[in-house]
């Protein structure tokens, strides 16, 4: 399946006092890197709000922390798509530092909702055709 790898470099703004990761930034490291992803493929989230009334919503996500990230350090986020369901789309990522040391990783699984009646919809044939 597809993947897209992501740079980003950690800020102030992403950490405690003690100059470590704040355990939420990751949640928008990955928000970001999927969008990234989703915009390298072609799939232009903006229209499909605007134009299809469809949007995709995070309905389950598991994150395990395996080292700390720190100020200033350069991370490379990885996404992968592993699956495409009817509705939904299942992502793996990853996050490794500098050293190419996994630092963090997470499986997530994307709904495509209407936003009309707030109910899952399927995947339009535009996405499914450019994943796979």
């Amino acid at each position: 399946m597809k993947h897209f790898d992501w740079p980003v470099r950690i800020y102030y703004e992403d950490t405690d006092a003690g100059g470590v990761v704040y355990h939420a930034r990751y949640l928008a490291f990955y928000e970001r890197a999927r969008t990234e992803m989703l915009r390298h493929y072609n799939i232009n989230q903006r229209f499909l709000i605007e134009n299809q009334h469809i949007a995709f919503v995070v309905k389950k996500m598991s994150i395990d922390y395996i080292l700390p990230a720190r100020l200033d350090d350069q991370l490379m986020i990885k996404s992968q798509l592993e699956n495409i369901r009817k509705a939904s789309l299942i992502f793996k990522q990853k996050i490794f530092n500098g050293n190419n040391q996994l630092i963090n990783e997470a499986e997530v699984l994307i709904a495509c909702v209407d936003l009309n009646k707030n109910r899952p919809c399927v995947l339009p044939k535009l996405i499914i055709s450019e994943f796979l």
